[in-house]
């Protein structure tokens, strides 16, 4: 009997440990490599290692891509009309999170492995980041035409797409951005609403061979 209630207790204490959320440590905004030479390096990657990548340098990635850089809540790229329609969902080998800017944290969505889904390429699987670039249509408070987005928020997404490249470049990190996605199945693992559309995929590591 007491095995069992230990046993009970220490799953119940797993279970709450893997539904945290993960607070990332602060930015560091300072340094890096010169904005021209980022730019002459800038590359996709498509072969990646499995070496995890760090607390401190996905914290630094996330700010990069879509963080608050300002006191009025703008962010590190545009957004038509101030609306920040985009969100940033990041896919580790242990769970599915929300980028939440405000306060520089991981809000967990779905326990688990969700990498095969995120792209219809054989690397996007084993990378150990994926992001997810989702449009959430209500915040652009149209009255109809919710079947797509709207031209600006392409935009807006591919202007945090280079943001990623630009610190990846800097940081040694490989990445490629991409929309082979089978949309239908990922919005439905992750229970997205009718007006949240997955725009882009962008997947990112350590690579693991030169390409260009």
């Amino acid at each position: 009997m007491k095995r069992m209630l230990f046993a009970i207790v220490l799953l119940a204490g797993t279970s709450n440990l893997f539904s945290q959320d993960i607070q990332l440590p602060e930015p560091d905004k300072t340094g890096g490599m010169p904005l021209m030479e980022a730019l002459a390096n800038r590359h996709s990657t498509r072969e990646f290692t499995n070496d995890t990548i760090q607390p401190q340098t996905m914290s630094d990635l996330l700010w990069a891509a879509w963080g608050i850089n300002r006191r009025n809540g703008k962010r590190t790229a545009p957004s038509a009309m101030n609306r920040q329609e985009i969100d940033v969902y990041v896919a580790t080998p242990e769970a599915l999170y929300l980028y939440n800017a405000t306060n520089n944290r991981l809000k967990k969505v779905l326990s688990g492995d969700i990498r095969a889904l995120c792209g219809l390429q054989p690397y996007v699987a084993t990378a150990p980041l994926n992001l997810i670039y989702v449009a959430d249509l209500d915040r652009l408070q149209l009255i109809e035409n919710f079947d797509d987005a709207p031209s600006d928020t392409y935009a807006n997404c591919g202007f945090i797409a280079q943001n990623v490249y630009l610190f990846c470049a800097s940081k040694g990190l490989g990445c490629v951005v991409r929309s082979s996605i089978d949309k239908e199945s990922l919005g439905k693992k992750m229970k997205l609403r009718p007006h949240q559309k997955i725009l882009l995929g962008q997947t990112i590591g350590y690579p693991g061979a030169e390409e260009e």
